[in-house]
């Protein structure tokens, strides 16, 4: 019986090797190169808040006109999000995700030749198209390679690029303003050409180096494969039982309240994010020391995503973990709304920011707890499409509020509304994940 015993324990020992040495295979192929991937690609998507710093007088445009260039970039990613994650399903990952940041990268660049209003209109647009399936294509992307039990930490490990762009690309956009009139060209028209053209590099050697499925890694040895291929097929035949055609998915209950979530979760991200340059320059400082100033709440965000998620994954909790750092951030943009002290609104800020990427890097487990295959890329994108929206309503609010009665406090006080009712829904709704963890599950 001892020689059965220690012969389970050393299959155990074997079996916890193999496992260990697969996810760290797969995180060190895919994480650092997702994450340079989607760093550059919400670079190029917010780097706008920098430009206004100077572009917005140069070209007249109205705080109004700036919330509606801001904002129409998410009509475009809202109109092709489903069909280009829908694309990415049926041929590859690295044939797919290399179109579009080739095609992000180009127009990002193309930005500098805005002349006026409609030109800043159009390509704003046109950049929403371009990177419409990008995000979700990657949540998609990393269900085929992480098992459940890793799939908070390593999507917030993927998440991190978006605090990491601003805690890299805010004092890096703020000096490249500072190249005001080298070759003839104004300090934001090179901030956008700069910043685009690395996401048109990374797009050619994306299709490459993105390996589709576990099958074809090369990379993975054949035990690992064998392991990874079972332990994900598990998980696949445990979500059998609420298997939704793609129709159904779209038109779930719970996936509806999970676009709702979102779009009050980005509606503070974006808010923030295009904003927060304008309102930190405000209090009296220069155009690079903004740049530093704006990382200070991303940098500590970044810290507390990563070990908010893995909290989540060490209990298998997840609606709390997400639900409730809505609620800090919908209170701590109230604060930031309502006191006007410059350091009492930044420690609000910072609070606000902490609450976000704690939101961020746990989220996408709801939607990929119980759907799989065509339904999950469709359900997938039409989440993020919708909420997504929010990236227009968000600065498109604290613009209105700007121009209405001069002041961004009035934004960020309605701005608080939505991640409210956002935490709120994630309590009273129907987000539970039993099926999530179910290959875990001890035999009957």
């Amino acid at each position: 019986m001892s020689q059965i015993a220690s012969g389970a324990r050393l299959d155990d020992v074997i079996k916890t090797e193999l496992e260990r040495s697969t996810i760290r295979a797969i995180s060190w192929r895919l994480i650092p190169f997702l994450v340079l991937a989607y760093f550059f690609s919400y670079l190029d998507r917010v780097n706008l808040g920098f430009a206004a710093l100077t572009m917005n007088a140069e070209l007249k445009l109205t705080p109004l006109m700036f919330s509606w260039g801001a904002g129409i970039f998410f009509i475009g990613y809202f109109i092709f999000e489903v069909p280009s994650n829908l694309a990415l399903e049926k041929f590859g990952a690295s044939r797919w995700i290399a179109r579009i940041m080739v095609s992000w990268g180009v127009i990002s660049a193309l930005m500098a030749l805005t002349a006026g209003e409609w030109s800043f209109y159009v390509l704003r647009f046109l950049l929403g198209v371009a990177e419409a399936g990008f995000f979700p294509g990657i949540i998609l992307y990393l269900t085929y390679w992480y098992p459940a039990e890793y799939r908070a930490r390593f999507l917030a490990l993927f998440a991190i690029a978006v605090p990491v762009s601003t805690v890299i690309g805010a004092p890096v956009s703020g000096l490249l303003l500072g190249l005001d009139g080298v070759m003839g060209l104004k300090g934001w028209q090179w901030l956008f050409i700069i910043e685009g053209i690395p996401s048109v590099l990374l797009g050619i050697i994306t299709w490459f180096y993105l390996t589709d499925r576990p099958a074809k890694a090369d990379w993975l040895t054949a035990e690992q494969k064998a392991w990874l291929s079972s332990r994900l097929a598990n998980e696949t035949a445990a979500k059998q039982a609420s298997h939704l055609t793609l129709g159904q998915a779209l038109t779930s209950p719970k996936v509806i309240a999970l676009s709702l979530v979102y779009f009050g979760f980005v509606a503070a991200l974006y808010g923030m994010q295009f904003w927060l340059p304008q309102i930190v320059k405000a209090f009296g400082f220069s155009n690079a020391q903004t740049g530093f100033v704006v990382a200070v709440p991303y940098l500590i965000g970044t810290i507390a995503m990563i070990l908010w998620a893995r909290h989540s994954d060490a209990t298998r909790e997840r609606v709390a973990h997400v639900g409730l750092p809505l609620l800090l951030t919908a209170a701590a943009l109230g604060v930031a709304g309502y006191v006007g002290d410059p350091t009492v609104t930044m420690i609000a800020l910072v609070i606000a920011a902490i609450g976000v990427f704690c939101t961020f890097g746990v989220f996408w487990t709801l939607p990929t707890a119980w759907l799989s295959g065509t339904a999950a890329a469709g359900a997938i994108a039409l989440i993020n499409s919708i909420g997504n929206l929010a990236g227009f309503g968000g600065p498109y609010l604290i613009g209105w509020a700007k121009e209405t009665v001069g002041s961004t406090s009035a934004g960020l006080l309605m701005l608080a509304v939505l991640p409210l009712i956002a935490g709120i829904l994630v309590f009273v709704g129907n987000h539970g994940t039993a099926h999530e963890f179910a290959e875990r599950a001890p035999a009957k």
